[in-house]
């Protein structure tokens, strides 16, 4: 369990406490842990902000190591991570493994001096994200989840400009919507194991189960490795609505109850055990609730958090924003804001490397946003009504 008090505090650095205040000018020594599709584009990212060295990198297929080399000259090649944070020097590290390796990497960086980036969700399981939560302040290191709308500019001004003035009114529910990502079978190839793919550390500490490709190269279809659509596309969602219904008074950052139904709908057949298709409702302190829904194929409203209050209502996603007053007949203010906002949430995490300040998805947020995702699934998996204490981080008996 941890207080609300323990998470958002950061305690307060020292001379004695942190050896190297890195300056505007010095750039930083970074590696990257999970080389992957994703690892290596947030790495890029890195590199164009020209503020970093990349000393290494890190993965279990050789493969992908070699693709990393590539890309960033001079790294040094790991297949442990814990051999790479023995390199003198290394200051932050961006981990961008599958969901069951999330908690253990992140803990021994931080354990060992180094700023973390990591990728949502924060962990795969509920009680994994105190103990991050924790690593994080005892060593006093920044550490931010890849939950890039915390620094988008459209959340913020729309955040502004609609919620936090008043314009929305009493905001009585919001609507997640995101689709796809599950309307495919799931890879076969290669049949065989590479030679230099080590399997059983890609395991870690789940239990040992023989080469599967498909949960290697689609390790989001089963629940053993991550949280599937609730945590890979909830999990942004409900962060953005933990990120505009926040007030002083009320964090509204965990819901009060959360119920869950899905299913593998679209069955190919091929094992999975992460639902294709799901439908979550949460009820938060604040007075509102939320609805989340994913479905397998792509071809139904555009991925999107809507906003729905007294005085309005307000669409948004990562390219535009769209507010509508309730007056009948009133028309859509539209704003729209080209780019990826993942170089934005990039910098930000370097800026707060160099001031020590709290990055604007810190740890502790990302916890929330994982823990809300994953009590979902709970009920899912246990086809039930999940009733939950925010404060107390528990899972309350059962009542009808």
């Amino acid at each position: 369990m941890l207080t609300r008090r323990e998470g958002i505090q950061a305690a307060a650095l020292t001379a004695l406490s942190y050896s190297r205040v890195l300056g505007a000018n010095d750039r930083i020594q970074f590696a990257l842990i999970g080389c992957g599709e994703r690892g290596l584009y947030v790495a890029e990212i890195f590199q164009k902000t020209t503020q970093v060295d990349v000393r290494a990198v890190c993965d279990v297929f050789g493969d992908r190591t070699d693709k990393a080399v590539a890309q960033a000259a001079g790294a040094q090649p790991f297949a442990d991570h814990r051999r790479l944070l023995e390199m003198q020097g290394l200051e932050a590290v961006l981990i961008a493994t599958p969901d069951h390796w999330h908690k253990a990497i992140a803990i021994d960086a931080l354990n060992a001096g180094k700023d973390v980036y990591v990728e949502k969700p924060l962990t795969r399981l509920r009680e994994e994200g105190p103990e991050i939560v924790r690593a994080a302040r005892v060593n006093n290191r920044v550490c931010q989840v890849g939950m890039q709308q915390r620094s988008g500019e459209v959340y913020l001004e729309a955040r502004e400009r609609f919620v936090r003035s008043g314009m929305l009114g009493k905001i009585s529910h919001v609507d997640c919507v995101w689709h796809g990502g599950a309307n495919r079978p799931l890879p076969t190839e290669p049949a065989q194991k590479p030679a230099n793919l080590d399997w059983v550390r890609f395991l870690g500490a789940l239990k040992y189960r023989d080469w599967n490709p498909a949960q290697y190269l689609d390790f989001r279809a089963f629940l053993d490795f991550g949280g599937g659509k609730l945590t890979d596309f909830g999990a942004h969602w409900l962060d953005v609505v933990h990120m505009f219904m926040a007030s002083e008074a009320m964090p509204n950052d965990a819901p009060l109850s959360a119920v869950a139904a899905g299913g593998v709908y679209y069955d190919f057949h091929d094992g999975r055990t992460a639902p294709d298709t799901i439908s979550a409702l949460f009820e938060y302190p604040g007075g509102f609730t939320v609805s989340f829904v994913s479905l397998a194929v792509d071809n139904g409203p555009e991925y999107h958090v809507e906003f729905l209050g007294s005085g309005g209502r307000l669409f948004i996603n990562r390219n535009r924003y769209e507010f509508r007053a309730a007056e009948k007949g009133a028309e859509p203010l539209i704003q729209r804001f080209p780019g990826d906002i993942t170089g934005q949430h990039v910098r930000n995490f370097l800026d707060c490397c160099r001031s020590r300040k709290l990055p604007n998805a810190d740890v502790y947020i990302g916890h929330r946003a994982a823990q809300a995702a994953l009590l979902a699934n709970q009920s899912y998996l246990e086809k039930r009504r999940i009733r939950f204490d925010p404060q107390r981080e528990e899972v309350l008996p059962f009542s009808a």
